[in-house]
């Protein structure tokens, strides 16, 4: 369910930061000593090679913003948009009163820096940005630019498919870029954990202390943040465990598909996918799937983030819909199937103290493996 993808560009400037006119083809223009630097570092850490130089153009700020805008109404279909927040609502995860696409466009012009497009094979960078992010800026987008040349990254992230399993690709596609930008910064992928403990927890907590400079982002709540943070920081994480088994490979030959494998990769290694849940009718007014990382994020407020992990574990599928029913009112359905009756155990008295917080009549029931919330709002 979780709304990630269009945001990700911008944010990315952000997360950057926390860690530290022509078009122009690789070699020439105002930044070819930053690419030169960049190209053989990521081929070495990805143990991929460029086949093409990539190409880098400059644009203003209002007309990388206007390009990132129209990505955002690609990525994200406005009645897609519009279903999600109410069950963000419904489920009291975001206020009544907010609009959802604007603050997610208010995100968007928060902090930009450069954005590589997989249409046009083109890197951007904001004229008279700060040049101390502008570098690990070029990194970062460079290693989509790789990306895209062994996976053909537009074809995936228009690909018809679930959000929690397009939110999975595109922890693959940040995490990666994260993960390698961050190691060149430090001198190798081993330097990550001796030099920085911690280091995606500090990360998320420095983006927090840092609300004068994300001021937009600090106004978010909680759900909203996590889902931002989630590809790059998750997905950086999911990259290195990955890594440390494989090594330096093309990771788009296995690409996960539930977050539920970037949170586990040995549930990627053992190829257990995600169970398809069908809820409500099929006249619901909104449908959606309903990922692991979503279910955390709903147990988070009533049970703690321990508690929220370990009852979030053993999700094998998830989904919802919303219901107009005739006489007024909606009614919110939530269904999830447990990998074991054991799990399906665990989860139901977690999700029964959320259901406890909710507005409206709820009901939990658990049959086997399979565990169904309802909730019915005036």
């Amino acid at each position: 369910m979780s709304v990630r993808l269009a945001t990700c560009a911008a944010l990315g400037a952000l997360l950057l930061s926390a860690c530290n006119r022509r078009n122009d083809a690789a070699g020439k223009g105002p930044y070819a000593r930053e690419v030169a630097e960049a190209i053989p570092r990521i081929e070495q850490a990805t143990g991929l090679k460029f086949k093409t130089p990539p190409k880098i153009e400059v644009r203003t700020k209002e007309q990388v913003r206007d390009f990132l805008l129209k990505k955002f109404d690609e990525a994200t279909p406005a009645k897609q948009l519009a279903g999600e927040e109410k069950a963000y609502k419904l489920l009291g995860l975001i206020p009544d009163t907010m609009d959802l696409r604007a603050f997610f466009l208010r995100i968007l012009t928060e902090q930009i820096v450069g954005y590589y497009d997989p249409g046009a094979k083109t890197l951007y960078v904001v004229n008279g940005a700060d040049e101390q992010i502008v570098g690990v800026t070029i990194t970062h987008e460079l290693v989509h630019a790789l990306q895209d040349q062994y996976a053909n990254l537009d074809s995936l992230q228009k690909a018809g498919v679930d959000n929690d399993r397009l939110a999975a690709a595109q922890a693959l596609v940040e995490g990666e870029a994260q993960f390698e930008q961050l190691a060149i910064m430090l001198g190798g992928a081993e330097n990550i954990e001796t030099r920085l403990p911690g280091t995606w927890e500090r990360i998320r907590e420095e983006i927090r202390n840092r609300q004068s400079e994300m001021p937009v982002f600090a106004t978010a709540p909680m759900v909203i943040q996590e889902s931002l943070l989630f590809p790059y920081l998750s997905g950086a994480e999911f990259v290195r465990r990955v890594k440390e088994k494989k090594g330096s490979t093309n990771l788009f030959t296995d690409i996960p598909r539930s977050t539920e494998q970037v949170m586990h990769p040995a549930k990627l290694r053992r190829h257990d996918p995600p169970v398809r849940v069908r809820v409500g009718p099929a006249g619901a007014a909104v449908r959606g799937d309903f990922g692991e990382f979503d279910t955390e994020q709903l147990l988070l407020e009533a049970n703690g983030a321990a508690r929220a992990r370990r009852a979030a574990a053993g999700w094998g599928g998830g989904g919802f819909a919303i219901e107009h029913l005739p006489g007024g009112g909606r009614r919110l359905t939530l269904r999830w199937t447990w990998d074991t009756p054991r799990d399906a155990g665990q989860f139901e008295p977690a999700l029964r103290r959320t259901a406890a917080r909710l507005r409206g009549v709820t009901r939990v029931t658990r049959r086997g493996n399979e565990v169904t919330l309802t909730l019915h709002t005036p």
